[in-house]
């Protein structure tokens, strides 16, 4: 779905494709967009945000969620009685009130203000009390649709030009993935696991802060993530840039007969941008959704997914998340701790690590190129 978007100053020789060694100022090369943004606010910046679902949150006709805020719009995702997927803005066409909140089954939605009615498919059913009104056609006021399509396990909807409803799977991952699309296919992303559990955190910190810390190709991990590093071969780390997507491999270490085994033989981390990313080791994935709550604060929702096999063992769910968990609190803590110096006089540029921070300085040429207009 719709996911935010920003960038540095940068020029054109920083889009190339493999980092340059230097995080220059603002007006020079390959500027840093966390030291260069981090007082602004980013959610009307001419940002275009995509918002990735999962298909288990609409699983069954007459299922419905309404998504988090992305910038000023609303939407709601549902299928219809015959099982057909949509997507709304989530604002009644009579005077703009918010029409559904949360999540869970309904057969239409009535707006709480008036009780206009709508269907599933978005027609207007009902309009109350409109007896006197001249010109008026009900079939010009149905919800406002936004497009949608599935991939994989995920629900997207787009919020500016794209595909359409009719779009194959397929040609919806080439468009959202491009690239890197058959890569994640084959390691085991485009599948429709079980979602086990959400996990959402506020933390104190603009939300490229967090996709900074993501992108360092594992550079902070023998730091900061001591339990995590232990299961990894670090020296197999390898990063790989596509258009939109940047993608980080590493194997993980061969785990005794019998052991608890989270990470499998690889782990694969798909950042898609601006702002979602793609978690895949051993049964597991997990995906991470930033959204900005203002120039110093984001809100990051995890989703878990399990192999089909595993659900049922409650014993290694609750290990797993427990291990998570505990990564999670690192980050956290990091993002916390690189805010507050970001907002401190003595920091004003920083230096890429070129070995490692590729799809970081990924990231900060495709932030610039949105936010020059050159996207």
């Amino acid at each position: 779905m719709a996911i935010a978007q920003s960038a540095a100053a940068v020029s054109s020789a920083a889009r190339a494709s493999r980092p340059r060694p230097t995080r220059a100022a603002p007006r020079r090369i390959a500027a840093s967009a966390s030291s260069v943004f981090q007082k602004r606010d980013y959610l009307d910046g001419g940002l275009a945000f995509e918002t990735p679902c999962h298909i288990w949150q609409v699983k069954n006709p007459n299922d419905y969620f309404t998504g988090s805020r992305l910038g000023n719009v609303e939407f709601v995702i549902c299928r219809d009685a015959n099982g057909e997927l949509h997507a709304f803005h989530n604002v009644c066409r009579h005077h703009a009130s918010l029409l559904a909140c949360g999540s869970g089954q309904k057969t239409c939605f009535q707006c709480p203000y008036h009780g206009w009615t709508y269907g599933l498919d978005g027609v207007l059913l009902k309009a109350t009390r409109i007896s006197g009104i001249k010109n008026f056609n009900k079939n010009d006021f149905g919800l406002i649709p936004i497009k949608v399509a599935t991939w994989g396990p995920f629900v997207l909807a787009k919020f500016d030009s794209g595909f359409s409803q009719e779009t194959a799977d397929n040609t919806v991952g080439d468009e959202w993935l491009g690239s890197a699309s058959d890569l994640l296919s084959r390691n085991g992303i485009d599948t429709s696991l079980p979602h086990i559990y959400r996990r959402e955190y506020i933390i104190e910190c603009n939300w490229k802060v967090f996709c900074d810390n993501y992108l360092d190709g594992g550079y902070h991990v023998p730091y900061a993530h001591g339990t995590l590093a232990s299961g990894l071969q670090l020296q197999s780390y390898e990063t790989h840039t596509y258009e939109r997507v940047s993608v980080q491999r590493c194997e993980s270490v061969q785990a005794e007969q019998n052991d608890f085994d989270r990470l499998g033989t690889k782990a694969i981390y798909a950042f898609v941008y601006p702002n979602f990313m793609i978690n895949r080791y051993g049964p597991w994935m997990d995906t991470n959704l930033v959204v900005p709550l203002d120039a110093t604060r984001c809100k990051v929702i995890f989703d878990y997914f399990l192999d089909k096999s595993l659900t049922d063992d409650q014993n290694f769910i609750e290990s797993s998340l427990k291990d998570s968990e505990q990564v999670q609190m690192e980050d956290i803590a990091l993002c916390k701790g690189v805010q507050r110096g970001l907002e401190s006089p003595a920091y004003s540029v920083g230096r890429y690590a070129p070995s490692v921070e590729m799809a970081m300085h990924h990231f900060h040429c495709l932030l610039h190129a949105n936010l020059s207009g050159d996207w």
